[in-house]
Formats: C-alpha cells, structure tokens, sequence
C-alpha cells in the first residue's frame, strides 16, 4: 500500500522562530517523516511577492535549509528542497492561475489584510500567491497538508481548484486534505501574547529566535509581558502574556499548562525555568547547525539530491495537466 505522501514548506522572510519550531519543526523531525512519504520546502518564490533584498532571501533559504536538516529532518527519510529549484511549481501555477477565479483570489485573507492597510505598492504576485501555493501542493499528489489555522485558507482553495481542473479536463490531481496536527504550543510574541510569534515581525524584542545565543533567550524570556495579576495562573484570553509562557514551558517539558501554573509562586521562578527549557530545547540545533554551516557542500548535495527526487515526482503529473489543457507536448 502506497504511504501517505504530505507537503509542508516554510517561507524564507525571516530567521526561523521558537514558535516555527514548537508549531511544525519538530513535529516534522520527529513524526511526520516516519510516519508518511513526506516533502519539506524552502519555498523561496514566496518569499519574492514582497520588497526584498535579493541577498537576504538567498542567505535566508540556505539557512532555512540548513536548520531543517539540523532539526532533525533526516534527507534519507524525506525529500528536502527549494522550491525554485523545481521548474514544476512556476510551469503548473500558471495552469492554477488559470483555473481560478479573481474574486477567489481576492477574498485570500492576507491579500485583503496587505490591501487595506495601503501604503507600500501591492505586487500582482501577493494576489495570485495561493495559485502557486495550490501547485506547490498538487504537483506531488499530496494527500495531507499539516496547516496552521491562517494557511487552512488555501488549502481549501487548492482543493477547490483540484476538483474544478478534474472535472473540466480530466483527472489529474489528487486532492488533498488539511490536518490540524497536534500543536504543542500555539507561541505568541513575548512583547505582544495576542499574535503569533512571527519570523518577519519589524520588532523582534519579543521574538525568540532558534539561533539566537542563550543569554539573548535568557534576555528575552525575562522581560516576557505578563500582568499585575500577582498569582499565576492559566487563562489564555484574559491573561495571554503568563498563558504563553506556560505553554511554552508546556511543550518544553511534556507537562500541561494548567499543571504547571501551579507550580510557580511567582512571575520570576516561572520566567526562568522557561528560559533555561528553551535553552536547552535549541541547544542541540543551534549546535547541529554550526556544524552543518560549516559544510555547505553537504548542504548544497541535499538541496541538489531533493531538487531532483521532487523534480521525477512532480514533472509526470505536471506534463499530464499540460496535456489535459490542450497544450502540445515538447518536441
């Protein structure tokens, strides 16, 4: 029996967070490539439907790479890759692009999120983004996408878009699912716990990166936002700053929140055990990616080695959809 074959990518804006890593990194490392004929993806052409410095977005990509090799992500177990290495994901977005609709497009949530708040120029590629997201996807017949809640979205789209292209042209794609995996904490910005911990935020006081060094999370975590409330406690909606820290201790150690926020008499002691459990949670990547930076041979041999593994999965299924919209094959 064929294994279920699943899509994940991850956008090279930002240095990757301690909330990447608690929300789909390790779950990557640790279950999905064993359970499933899995996919990881730098996923580099997203990264441009934004102003960009070209040398960042390269150096971004190789150490998005780097870490999910140093996550634990095993290349002999799973198909690691950058996406623009892989000519079938621009050659089949356009055929997505064609198979969906402008209002689709623009009822997207960060589309309309980037146009209402106006200012910098919107590029067309923030518009038809998920029609290569839709790609991404459908290229490899995967069967399950491990999203977050903001991306399930386009998943939806993509299965929308799998449907319709089947049913004008012939079966072609499979069409996927989202899975909600467990998440063991949903991490939120220290400085701000009402948003996601996110990688391309402007203020990154808040922010804990996987490499950043151990005093800087120590830094960090102590000048965590919590509230006057002198006891501490576990109510994620009126008390989101001490929440956040509770869970990230939380899925530090394998114990619940609500347990543990008795456990603490103050702000202080509960500040610095999540420090040193974040600490010590990075320290073997921080220390697995110094080894691997110091060898980008390796690295590139990998991202080379992927590109071509995903390239023979996704060129059959890419040539059919080609066919099945009338397009003469290549001579």
């Amino acid at each position: 029996m064929a294994r279920t074959r699943i899509f994940s990518g991850v956008k090279p804006t930002g240095h990757l967070t301690l909330g990447n890593y608690l929300g789909a990194l390790r779950r990557w490392a640790e279950v999905e490539q064993y359970r499933a004929d899995a996919l990881f993806c730098v996923v580099d052409l997203h990264a441009l439907t934004v102003a960009h410095d070209p040398a960042r977005v390269r150096r971004l990509t190789r150490q998005a790479a780097t870490l999910l090799l140093a996550t634990g992500v095993d290349p002999e177990r799973c198909t690691v890759f950058v996406q623009s290495q892989v000519d079938e994901h621009a050659r089949l977005s356009y055929l997505m692009e064609c198979t969906a609709s402008d209002g689709e497009m623009r009822r997207m949530i960060q589309y309309k999120e980037k146009k209402a708040r106006g200012g910098a120029e919107v590029r067309l590629s923030l518009l038809t983004y998920p029609a290569l997201m839709a790609a991404d996807i459908l290229a490899y017949g995967t069967d399950e996408v491990p999203v977050g809640e903001d991306q399930a979205q386009h998943v939806e789209l993509t299965r929308d878009l799998a449907v319709r292209f089947n049913q004008r042209y012939g079966p072609v794609f499979v069409v996927p699912r989202a899975t909600r995996p467990p998440v063991a904490a949903r991490v939120k910005d220290l400085q701000e716990p009402t948003v996601k911990m996110g990688k391309s935020h402007a203020r990154t006081a808040g922010i804990v990166y996987l490499l950043d060094e151990a005093e800087t999370v120590r830094r960090k975590v102590t000048r965590a936002v919590t509230d006057a409330c002198p006891e501490v406690g576990y109510d994620p909606v009126a008390r989101p700053g001490v929440a956040n820290l509770l869970e990230i201790l939380a899925a530090c150690t394998g114990e619940s929140p609500e347990a543990l926020a008795g456990a603490y008499g103050s702000y202080g002691a509960l500040k610095k055990d999540v420090a040193e459990a974040v600490v010590e949670l990075l320290r073997p990547v921080r220390e697995r990616h110094a080894e691997l930076a110091a060898d980008p041979g390796y690295v590139d041999g990998v991202l080379r080695d992927g590109a071509g593994r995903a390239r023979a999965m996704a060129r059959p299924r890419v040539d059919a959809a080609y066919r099945a919209v009338g397009l003469l094959p290549p001579g």
